[in-house]
């Protein structure tokens, strides 16, 4: 209830309670002294008159006379209060009454005879004074002094007055002086509320405007301002508020300023690119809608290119981040430079570019895009001591009314730049929806797709192929080599030559060799676990992209150190390609794997351009010679002679030679002959499922 008053009301409560509480305690002590004082004075007064009837009536009642005693009371009841008088003998027979009366106590006889009795009724009192007679004894034959010491005196009973006294005069009088003493007290307590209203009014009218005023100040009307009317602390109060307000609004013009500036700031940044400073792929796909909007609504012809810097990746991974950085401000600069007043040009991330040619046919926007690669390729960086060159290939797509979607357009020139590379970069490509090249690459994005949802769903399997002695002697080990299928929607299987390409140019390898390494590991146990009379020595492929990613290799050691009995039990095959172009990576990935036991195979060899070179440097076990060159060495002596020559090369080396691909009994044979060691192929063991090779000794 409090926290609900005002300052005003609490103010006044303030003044008025302690006021109320003193009037009131002032008054219950008046009126109870002046009841007391009223009651008190008819007590007095009736014990009076009866004190004095008594003695009257003696002689009424000692002579019987009834008349003296009929007017004696009357004259006594003329009294104000008194309702009635009465006379009784000593035996309690009335004598003589007027006025009102019950007189039940005299009737009862019971009336003490030396004493004034009182009985109290709620609206009456009753007093009953006793009428004596006093008789003084005297002997008269006896001499003066000593008649005297012989005179007594005697006091005999003869009755009683009986007095009835009225208290209703003395309650109304109580009444009046209650009344009287509440309307003084409403009457003090409305001047004193009335004092206390105008006081507190004074008091609080320049604390509620300062309350006013700081109840708008908060509310963000910072130039209102509280007039100063008070002095003292109030006036310093009034003075200190105005103050306040005053610096608040100076800091909120500051700070509006500020906040101006880091929006503006905000939504520069939201539109463009912080290190180049052109605008970034979310403004330019709302331009690009703009511009399609244009081309379908009004019969525009626009032109779309997407560029994508050649050789970006060598400078930025020789010399650095900070070089690759560096290299797109000043081409951003350079490219800005050749730029028409209604053209866009973007940075989409990394270093690839957009440009939108608005109002622009192909063969005006193949002219623009030339002049922009050919600056490219004109330009040379300089970073430090060393000097490069740079291409720029460019996918160009037309805007015009047959177009679909923004998202469209830029797939559809993007697939253009990406053709644009793949047939020797620095060049410029048109998309053409029939083009053999961008089928392929539309084909090999399916194939991203289907792969991821493979992944997702668990529908990547294992097969095995055993890998066998050539001349048929059967080793305590078991050497197997694991390969992958896809297992399509309709729940055909798909061999791994058929999108292994695709993860490997879209950099899904990673996802999928950690699959293969988690089943392997699973396998690994539960083979162990069954402990079968034969080990098993499972090969698994892992690809360059894999050997390179750092999480990768962490993730494999892992798993080992956790497992270090099933390193003996594994063999990573890696490709001849991928173990060249990350020959420290791999030698290093080597001695990691090569502390838990684990071996390695050299995949695929013969492929290369320098096979022989790098083979020295490579620290693998075994060597598995490409089956282009094993399939055809019955008829074909060249392959023989390669083949042989491997083998030579590889037992030189101290490692232990598999041939890929043996598809007959003959092709066998001749490797038999050559001394190859291990064969492997669908003429020696066609691939089987996991199931089968758990349930085989």
């Amino acid at each position: 209830m409090a926290a609900s008053l005002g300052i005003r009301g609490r103010v006044i409560g303030l003044a008025m309670v302690p006021m109320a509480i003193i009037g009131v305690l002032l008054l219950f002590q008046l009126i109870t002294g002046k009841i007391d004082d009223l009651d008190q004075s008819l007590r007095t007064r009736s014990i009076a008159i009866a004190r004095q009837l008594a003695p009257a009536a003696e002689y009424g009642v000692a002579s019987g006379n009834i008349e003296v005693l009929q007017t004696l009371l009357e004259k006594a009841a003329i009294e104000p209060d008194i309702r009635g008088v009465a006379v009784f003998a000593d035996n309690s027979q009335w004598v003589a009454q007027v006025g009102l009366g019950a007189w039940t106590e005299a009737a009862q006889g019971n009336l003490p005879g030396d004493r004034i009795h009182q009985i109290e009724y709620q609206d009456h009192l009753v007093y009953y004074a006793p009428i004596t007679q006093t008789e003084v004894v005297v002997d008269d034959f006896s001499p003066v002094d000593e008649g005297a010491a012989q005179a007594g005196t005697h006091t005999r009973l003869l009755g009683w007055v009986g007095l009835d006294v009225s208290r209703s005069a003395t309650i109304q009088s109580q009444r009046d002086a209650i009344l009287r003493s509440l309307l003084i007290l409403l009457a003090g307590l409305s001047v004193s509320l009335y004092l206390a209203w105008r006081i507190g009014r004074q008091i609080t009218r320049p604390i509620l405007a300062l309350t006013h005023t700081v109840s708008r100040i908060g509310e963000g009307h910072l130039d209102e301002r509280v007039a100063q009317t008070g002095e003292a602390e109030l006036g310093m109060l009034q003075h200190g508020v105005n103050h306040m307000a005053a610096h608040l609004q100076t800091m909120q013009d500051q700070m509006q300023e500020k906040i101006d500036q880091a929006t503006a700031r905000l939504v520069y940044q939201a539109s463009h690119d912080a290190l180049t400073g052109l605008i970034n792929r979310r403004e330019f796909e709302q331009r690009l809608e703009r511009t399609l909007w244009s081309a379908l609504q009004q019969d525009r012809e626009h032109a779309l290119c997407y560029m994508d810097l050649d050789q970006f990746k060598v400078i930025n991974d020789s010399c650095g981040h900070a070089a690759g950085d560096e290299l797109l401000r000043q081409l951003a600069l350079l490219l800005k430079s050749n730029l028409r007043e209604r053209d866009t040009l973007a940075r989409l991330g990394g270093d690839e570019f957009a440009l939108l040619l608005e109002n622009c046919s192909i063969p005006d926007a193949l002219e623009v895009a030339d002049t922009f690669r050919a600056e490219v390729q004109r330009f040379r960086f300089k970073w430090q001591d060393r000097i490069f060159a740079v291409g720029m290939s460019v996918g160009m797509v037309a805007i015009n009314r047959d177009s679909s979607t923004a998202a469209s357009l830029l797939s559809a020139a993007d697939a253009a730049c990406f053709v644009a590379k793949d047939r020797g970069r620095n060049q410029i490509h048109v998309y053409e929806s029939r083009d053999i090249d961008l089928v392929r690459h539309r084909g090999e994005m399916q194939w991203v797709t289907r792969i991821q949802r493979a992944l997702e769903e668990d529908r990547l399997r294992l097969s095995w192929q055993e890998i066998r002695r050539t001349d048929g002697v059967v080793e305590p080990v078991r050497h197997v080599e694991l390969l992958l299928r896809m297992v399509d929607d309709d729940g055909s299987e798909i061999l791994p030559m058929a999108f292994i390409p695709a993860a490997e140019r879209y950099s899904i390898m990673p996802s999928i060799d950690s699959w293969v390494i988690e089943e392997t590991l699973r396998l690994c146990q539960r083979y162990l676990a069954a402990g079968r009379e034969r080990n098993c020595l499972f090969a698994v492929n892992l690809s360059g992209a894999s050997l390179k990613d750092p999480a990768f290799r962490r993730k494999l050691l892992t798993h080992l150190q956790e497992n270090p009995e099933l390193g003996p039990h594994l063999c990573f095959e890696i490709t001849e390609t991928a173990a060249i172009g990350n020959l420290a990576v791999v030698n290093e990935f080597i001695d990691a794997m090569r502390e838990f036991g684990c071996r390695f195979a050299l995949d695929d060899f013969g492929s290369g351009l320098s096979s022989f070179t790098y083979l020295k440097n490579l620290k693998v076990d075994y060597l598995k010679i490409d089956g282009a060159f094993v399939r055809d060495i019955a008829s074909n002596a060249i392959d023989l002679s390669m083949v042989d020559a491997i083998h030579r090369i590889g037992h030189q080396m101290g490692l232990k030679t598999v041939a890929e691909y043996v598809e007959s009994d003959q092709t066998r044979a001749l490797l038999r002959q050559i001394g190859v060691d291990y064969v492997q192929g669908n003429g020696v063991h066609s691939p089987e499922p996991l199931e089968n090779l758990c349930g085989n000794s």
